[in-house]
């Protein structure tokens, strides 16, 4: 039975699917008396993929590296992407911000409240509009203008931030400003975007106009990690709601504020977490 000196982990994992995935696993943790409380797993028929996240217990109180060290033996002859976390500890993140605050602050509320598995160690803004707000949640705000010309400069100083913070990923809540391919290289599935549509309709600048002018029955709003391609990167959550003929684009982006704070929170709480596996395009996200 589990005691007050458990250890308490998720291991993630993807490989070519294959017999004796599942058996590998199970038996190497149960050799190391771990116990597991959680178990998910998905085979993409048309991958040929396989993926997996467990959470278990280990009887004894080891550190990640030593827990990974006992399941390296069991994944070798898999051609395993893996990796393993501590289940208890928060996610560190630096989130970056333009003029518009709703996304942010349903964040900083969220997380004030410990209703996201995350410590925000730093937010980041081409602005100081929301720099006092930040502040006084007792975090630090960092205000990086962006030109043409010291775009490279920017970016660099929000990657050494990251390493000084331990953050582990960036989120980008409304923050305006499109990703050099360099960093969205760098930052490969640790970069989250929101975006205000339900992609891949409506990409760009401007999506309520756009959905306005088709006259949409349904806007929505989309959270996906960002990559060299705008807007095109694979799509961890998305929100929407229903509309009529009655709706101006004006209104359609006032609604839509709710539904682009919700679905980053749940995309990045899911990131966390540990339950999104990417998936070539797309991802796998465990419930």
């Amino acid at each position: 039975m589990p005691c007050d000196t458990t250890s308490d982990f998720i291991v993630t994992l993807s490989c070519p699917d294959r017999v004796g995935i599942v058996a590998a696993i199970s038996s190497t943790l149960a050799e190391n008396d771990c116990t597991i409380v959680e178990s998910q797993q998905y085979a993409d028929p048309d991958t040929r993929q396989f993926f997996m996240r467990v959470r278990f217990l280990s009887a004894e109180a080891l550190a990640v590296d030593a827990m990974r060290e006992r399941l390296a033996a069991a994944v070798v002859d898999f051609d395993m992407t893996w990796d393993l976390h501590d289940a208890t500890a928060p996610m560190k993140v630096v989130v970056m911000v333009s003029k518009q605050g709703h996304v942010l602050n349903h964040l900083l509320f969220r997380y004030r409240t410990g209703q996201l598995p995350v410590e925000i160690v730093a937010v980041v803004s081409n602005h100081t509009t929301w720099q006092d707000e930040v502040r006084w949640h007792g975090i630090d705000f960092h205000h990086l203008p962006v030109t043409q010309e010291t775009k490279r400069e920017a970016e660099q100083q929000v990657l050494a931030l990251m390493k000084q913070t331990g953050a582990e990923a960036l989120v980008l809540a409304r923050y305006m400003q499109i990703l050099s391919d360099e960093m969205c290289s760098v930052l490969h599935g640790r970069a989250i975007n929101i975006h205000h549509s339900l992609l891949p309709s409506f990409k760009g600048a401007r999506p309520y106009e756009q959905a306005h002018r088709r006259g949409v029955k349904v806007i929505g709003a989309t959270a996906h990690y960002v990559t060299a391609q705008l807007d095109e990167g694979p799509i961890i959550e998305q929100d929407f709601r229903r509309v009529d003929h009655r709706s101006s684009a004006a209104e359609l982006a006032h609604l839509g504020q709710d539904l682009e704070a919700r679905a980053l929170a749940h995309a990045l709480r899911a990131h966390a977490e540990h339950r999104v596996l990417l998936n070539g395009v797309k991802t796998v996200v465990f419930d």
